[in-house]
């Protein structure tokens, strides 16, 4: 899975309608301006430190970090200069694309969260933890499997010394999936923050309790394909175990709140009257405005599925959104 996804990153733009999927910062400008002024507020609440450092995990095209840079300078200007622009991204293709949308904005790019500078950050990951790769666990009779993949089809072998904690009891056929990177990924951060100030928002899909189930899924020109079929060719993820990055990142000396509901969260944040303002301002695109925020926060739409995370220093008052989550 890390494998097919890098590969696939590497070599196209994925995002939109000529793509494979549409995430959030697409589909609207109101949800990135939105986490822009969520960042300016939790910055409040961390003293305005400055400089802060402005971190997003898995930027895409730059499109929320360039909405949330406007709505900074347009409502939030001491916080638009306190910031220095991160962004955590592999891909050279999409780093481009980046670089074409924000230019100087960006202070530098990193491959990896372990490489950013020291210092009170403020980051975002949308739709970024549910592409790390998982590992599967299949139960079988009154032992586990764990899977893997092999000339194109699934094996499943003896779990080896490295497997994680796996429950004495399950019912046949059931599939448990651990991501350690995300667990990993969590617990870094927890620990950053803790030590440093600041807050992580994670908002991705997944269950806000973990469960059985097999949640690997590939996605091709918005619709569902076959994960082991030409691997790179398609988006492949799965669903984040909310659950288990919050319990990473209090380990490592952080604050949690939620997981709640997407919708729940952008509904406390002001994103349907955002939408509203933008559908008055543009008549011609009013439509559009408002059904993009449905889209965003209605149940049926990703409202529900989607979660909202936020891990931080211990010291912080509730970010908002959270306040009583």
């Amino acid at each position: 899975m890390a494998r097919a996804a890098a590969a696939y990153y590497a070599a196209r733009d994925p995002f939109g309608a000529a793509g494979d999927f549409t995430t959030a910062p697409e589909i609207s400008q109101a949800f990135g301006e939105c986490l822009g002024l969520w960042a300016a507020v939790t910055w409040a609440l961390m003293g305005r430190p400055d400089p802060v450092l402005l971190v997003e995990l898995g930027p895409g095209r730059g499109t929320l970090m360039a909405d949330a840079l406007r709505a900074a300078a347009e409502v939030a200007q001491p916080f638009r200069r306190a910031v220095r622009v991160h962004l955590v991204e592999a891909s050279p293709r999409l780093r481009a694309a980046q670089r074409a949308r924000l230019g100087d904005a960006v202070a530098a790019w990193h491959d990896d969260p372990a490489a950013l500078p020291p210092g009170p950050a403020l980051l975002l990951a949308n739709e970024f933890l549910d592409a790390l790769p998982v590992r599967q666990f299949v139960r079988r009779g009154a032992a586990w499997r764990e899977r893997w993949v092999a000339d194109g089809a699934f094996l499943e072998l003896p779990p080896g010394e490295d497997a994680p904690p796996l429950p004495p009891e399950a019912p046949e056929g059931a599939v448990l999936e651990v991501n350690e990177a995300a667990r990993a990924l969590a617990a870094a951060l927890g620990a950053r923050l803790a030590a440093q100030g600041g807050a992580a928002l994670i908002l991705d899909y997944g269950p806000a309790e973990g469960g059985f189930g097999d949640s690997l899924q590939a996605v091709r020109a918005h619709a569902r394909a076959d994960p082991l079929a030409e691997p790179g060719s398609a988006d492949l993820t799965a669903h984040v175990d909310f659950a288990a990055l919050a319990a990473a990142a209090r380990a490592a000396g952080a604050a949690v709140h939620g997981p709640l509901p997407q919708g729940v969260f952008l509904q406390r944040l002001g994103l349907a009257s955002r939408a509203a303002m933008l559908a008055a301002a543009r008549p011609a695109q009013a439509a559009a405005q408002l059904s993009a925020a449905h889209r965003l926060m209605a149940p049926e739409g990703m409202g529900r599925l989607f979660k909202a995370l936020c891990l931080c220093h211990p010291g912080l008052p509730a970010p908002p959104g959270f306040e009583t989550a």
